[in-house]
């Protein structure tokens, strides 16, 4: 039967079925550690925006994936702005064991993401070293994604 817009009337109730997911819980301590450590700011674009509800949009983001082992450990982990993290955890965006931020030659707005980051092309970190980037998770993101160590 059709309605008055030439769809199908709804006719009576939905079925409803439910999933069950199987995944890695994410550590709310994480995401508070992390962002405390970096002042709520993104590393490489020093960003701190907040959200109408007081909630800093900043995210903490895992440099060695879960999912292959990395830890809810600090140093496992990058404050970062919501698009610096996608860009980050698919590999168009890496980091050297000094912050300097690596570009992967796949991105194809180039001049746009430069004008995001910092002009001079360099992660800020943490005043303390034990909370900065452990170099063997930045490693693992390097190799995960092709980066050499400078580009």
């Amino acid at each position: 039967m059709l309605g008055e817009a030439g769809q199908e009337a709804f006719e009576g109730p939905v079925d409803r079925a439910t999933i069950l997911v199987s995944r890695k819980f994410r550590d709310a301590r994480f995401r508070r550690a992390v962002l405390h450590v970096y002042e709520g700011r993104c590393a490489l674009t020093g960003m701190r925006l907040v959200n109408g509800g007081g909630r800093l949009e900043t995210e903490a983001a895992h440099i060695m994936a879960v999912g292959e082992g990395g830890p809810d450990a600090v140093n496992n982990g990058i404050a970062l702005s919501g698009t610096v993290h996608w860009m980050f955890d698919r590999g168009l965006i890496g980091l050297s064991d000094a912050g300097d931020i690596l570009l992967s030659s796949k991105i194809n707005d180039r001049e746009g993401v430069e004008k995001m980051i910092y002009p001079d092309r360099h992660a800020r970190w943490p005043s303390t070293p034990a909370h900065r980037p452990h170099p063997r998770y930045l490693a693992w993101h390097r190799e995960r994604f092709g980066f050499q160590a400078q580009n």
